[in-house]
């Protein structure tokens, strides 16, 4: 059995429509204590690098038991069609991102890890607890 007193979180982002790792996401970690209407606690965050991966997040406080990711994938998708589009800029539409950002809220145990990757499209996404 763990010693440990909190738990950890990773997180990285797929981009299933290109088939590659998802650079340049901010994601910001908020954790809550015990208790259904404790308040949010923003710790931090990070972008991710060049391998969709967030190797830097702030460590949980003690007593954590929910933890929630806000990536901000907005920024990244108007990136890719603005990079899309200088090949075919009569193609452009009205910018809108359907899904502006995305918010995972779990459960955490003391002294467990949690990585929870984000596979992300322009039109849905997916999340699991990974290894």
């Amino acid at each position: 059995m763990s010693t440990d007193t909190t738990a950890s979180v990773s997180t990285h982002i797929l981009d299933t429509s290109a088939g590659r790792p998802a650079e340049g996401v901010a994601v910001r970690l908020s954790a809550r204590p015990p208790g259904r209407h404790a308040a949010w606690q923003e710790l931090g965050g990070s972008a991710t690098d060049a391998d969709g991966r967030c190797k830097d997040l702030p460590a949980l406080p003690e007593g954590t038991t929910q933890v929630r990711l806000d990536f901000e994938v907005e920024p990244y998708f108007l990136k890719k069609k603005a990079e899309a589009q200088q090949d075919a800029p009569a193609h452009r539409d009205s910018g809108a991102v359907f899904f502006p950002e995305v918010a995972i809220t779990f459960a955490v145990t003391a002294g467990e890890h949690y990585h929870v990757p984000l596979l992300l499209n322009p039109f849905g996404y997916s999340v699991y607890r990974g290894s």
